[in-house]
């Protein structure tokens, strides 16, 4: 079983600094965040109901203990907080999950 977040991202006012920022700020923040095995963004994400998903993110842990401890961790604090700022730019929604691998 992983544990994954997910964040959901709107289209930003202003999509240039939204892309710069998440790509030379949130990006390497999140990346240093302790026992990520995963790290994938997708654009354009056609929601099934609704307007599409500007941008979509996807991080991976072993498990949800590790996915906890990294978020709490002063790199999941620093990484929090840019998410804040990143929510004024683009109003996001987040969740975490696990995923059992043996399904199918």
């Amino acid at each position: 079983m992983t544990a994954h977040f997910l964040a959901l991202y709107e289209t930003p006012a202003d999509p240039e600094a939204f892309d710069r920022h998440y790509r030379e700020v949130h990006i390497p923040l999140g990346r240093r965040l302790p026992g990520l095995r995963r790290y994938a963004i997708g654009r354009d994400a056609a929601a099934v109901r609704g307007a599409p998903y500007y941008l979509v993110a996807e991080l991976e842990w072993e498990t949800m203990d590790e996915l906890r401890a990294a978020f709490a961790s002063p790199e999941g604090r620093a990484t929090a907080a840019d998410a804040a700022h990143l929510q004024e730019l683009a109003p996001v929604r987040s969740m975490i999950f696990t995923v059992d691998d043996s399904v199918i």
